[in-house]
């Protein structure tokens, strides 16, 4: 019986789909996307406890999530005429939501058009557009969703029953930055379509294009592999540490709403790299209790790096052998995948550039900048967060950071081709096998 081989995709430039398959397919894309974002910031803020909000504050609060997880600004605002004010802002990205949103917009986009090898460069722009004007549709739907009022306490019995009595209780009201939000979806919307394409193995391409993507795709897809493993990895302490606490619902709120800030941000201590803030007072999130005692460990900015880290807790040593198998690891697939004849200079080059790439965005993406404050009868500063509010800080040093993770890069591509080779000259060759 002869044997057929499987068939290769097909080189040939695919038959252009009707203008109604093509709406359907971004639509398609768009709706998965937004609906696995709502469904996990949904499950995260459940768990937080964000269901027992007051005057029904919890689709809105999910909408404001989804809102941030895209890039999106929601300013708060609040006070209780002339007799109290409060100020509140928050700037997070809740990266778990974002990355289960990424990942399925990218997969939902990219496989239908697996079957070709080349995609022409119209029908790939049409594709981007069709995609772009539904997601900025949805992303404005959204945006308006989230907006709601409600009433905080202060945290003092005296000040909460004073207030009721005046007529003073501070409210809090949040709402989306319409504009800015649409404009930072289609952005975040952008990353993620050329961080798809350049990534995937079998996503097609415009002829043009192909040589670069050639020699883009392996170092590419080697960090988002790293990342991808780091955040895994980190699931799984958070789960296997969530059940060993009294509360464990509190893990896995994080699990749904903040692991890859963590995970990256470990696999960013690890390399080397370091972050400065604070916090100070009664506002807080989830956060491991090593970070939090570092962060509250000065009465102003300190530094939150391996050394820092380390002395509240002694295993964070062990994050630079974990950077250093995974670096490795991305070395080893870099050469792997690069294409031949490719040196191990370049290969290092190549790895550098993408670590670079990925320090940058894990730099920006873990960036916590968050107050809430309040005054009574003019007594205090709503930005005060002393007593009566609180404030969480943590910014990147970013350039330092970029240049460690590019040195990371050049050692671990260099490390990784020549282990590659090695191997390759030390693999028996395989003699040819006659025809049947």
């Amino acid at each position: 019986m002869t044997r057929h081989p499987p068939s290769a995709p097909s080189s040939a430039p695919p038959p252009a789909p009707g203008l109604a398959h093509g709406w359907l397919h971004a639509l398609a894309a768009v709706l998965a996307g937004y609906a696995v974002m709502v469904v996990v910031a949904a499950l995260g803020l459940w768990l937080a406890g964000a269901s027992e909000l007051p005057q029904g504050a919890f689709l809105p609060v999910i909408a404001a999530t989804v809102v941030m997880a895209v890039g999106g600004r929601v300013g708060l605002e609040g006070g209780a005429g002339t007799i109290a004010r409060s100020d509140a802002a928050v700037t997070v990205f809740p990266l778990s939501v974002a990355l289960a949103g990424a990942l399925v917009t990218a997969y939902v986009v990219v496989r239908p058009l697996r079957r070709h090898a080349v995609v022409p460069g119209g029908r790939m722009l049409w594709l981007f557009v069709r995609t772009a004007v539904l997601w900025a549709l949805v992303t404005l739907l959204i945006a308006l969703g989230a907006r709601h009022t409600f009433t905080v306490s202060t945290g003092e019995d005296f000040l909460d029953d004073l207030g009721d009595l005046l007529g003073a209780t501070p409210t809090v009201g949040f709402h989306a930055d319409v504009p800015v939000t649409v404009v930072a979806g289609l952005l975040w919307l952008a990353v993620v379509l050329v961080l798809a394409f350049a990534v995937s193995r079998r996503a097609p391409l415009p002829s043009r294009l192909v040589p670069a993507h050639t020699v883009v795709r392996p170092a590419a897809r080697a960090m988002v592999g790293v990342l991808l493993a780091y955040v895994v990895a980190g699931a799984v302490i958070a789960v296997v540490t969530a059940f060993t606490r009294a509360e464990p619902a509190d893990g896995f709120a994080v699990v749904f709403l903040g692991l890859p800030n963590v995970a990256w941000l470990a696999l960013g201590i690890g390399m080397g790299a370091s972050w400065h803030g604070n916090v100070q007072g009664a506002l807080g999130v989830p956060m491991p209790e090593a970070l939090a005692a570092v962060l509250r460990s000065g009465d102003g900015d300190v530094t939150l790096d391996l050394a820092s880290l380390s002395e509240h807790d002694g295993r964070a040593w062990w994050l630079v052998v974990a950077v250093a198998v995974a670096m490795l690891g991305a070395g080893w697939a870099t050469a792997r995948r690069a294409p031949p004849g490719t040196g191990h200079v370049r290969n290092a080059v190549h790895l550098a550039a993408a670590s670079a790439v990925a320090m940058l965005l894990i730099g920006v993406l873990t960036r916590i900048d968050a107050h809430y404050g309040l005054s009574l009868f003019g007594i205090g500063d709503p930005s005060d967060t002393g007593g009566l509010g609180g404030s969480i800080v943590l910014l990147p040093n970013l350039l330092p950071a970029i240049g460690i993770a590019a040195l990371w890069g050049v050692a671990a591509g260099l490390l990784g081709s020549m282990a590659v080779h090695l191997v390759a000259r030390a693999r028996p060759a395989r003699p040819d096998t006659p025809a049947p």
